[in-house]
């Protein structure tokens, strides 16, 4: 369950929150009887509805980047989009977005090969420089490498460069706010925990293993 109390359609009075909730779950209350169309409990949208005019930002962010006034070719949006989710470990964003890629057409073996995009061999120059960059926005905090950008500017204008900064920053705070607001797929104990030594170790054990010639 999220960490945050979740709002049933009885208790949503605003109107953004209602049109959202008729559009992804029909007439249902998505609490009592959570799901969504692509296998998702749904409560990403339940918590969000907390605070109606931050669903409605996050709304147009949705509409936003896939408005067809954008420039920027969708499978390389969605290629950064993936990448930050994984690179965020996002369950939930990294999902998401490769059922996009497959919606596009992208092949199996491509989309698989997004974790490892850096040794795959199915990846063309444009998409290794939107996935390099994906990784600087992501695991760098912005530090991009002249090289990188060089790379982005040979085959992008300025417009759909910013395109691309904005939408694959904009999933890495859903990432972000996903695993800290445990909704949806990343509802999920983190697997970095402390490995028990055997019940007979103690502590001056390890110093005097580091104490050895």
């Amino acid at each position: 369950m999220p960490r945050l109390k979740q709002v049933s359609r009885a208790e949503a009075t605003s109107e953004v929150v209602l049109k959202t909730y008729d559009l992804l779950f029909g007439d249902r209350d998505p609490v009592a009887e959570p799901g969504t169309s692509t296998g998702t409990s749904g409560d990403w949208w339940t918590t969000f509805a907390l605070v109606p005019d931050v669903l409605e930002h996050a709304n147009r962010g949705f509409a936003l980047y896939r408005s067809p006034k954008r420039k920027l070719d969708p499978v390389l949006r969605e290629l950064a989009q993936t990448r930050v989710g994984w690179a965020k470990s996002s369950q939930f964003v990294y999902s998401q977005h490769c059922k996009s890629l497959r919606g596009l057409g992208v092949a199996e073996a491509k989309i698989a090969a997004i974790p490892n995009w850096q040794v795959a061999e199915g990846f063309d120059a444009h998409e290794r420089a939107v996935l390099a960059y994906a990784d600087c926005l992501a695991l760098q905090a912005g530090r991009t490498p002249d090289a990188v950008f060089d790379a982005l500017k040979a085959f992008l204008s300025d417009e759909e460069i910013l395109e691309l900064t904005y939408i694959a920053c904009l999933y890495d705070m859903h990432a972000v706010m996903s695993r800290a607001l445990r909704t949806e797929w990343d509802d999920r104990d983190d697997p970095m925990v402390e490995v028990a030594a055997p019940e007979d170790f103690s502590g001056r054990d390890f110093l005097d293993i580091g104490r050895r010639p």
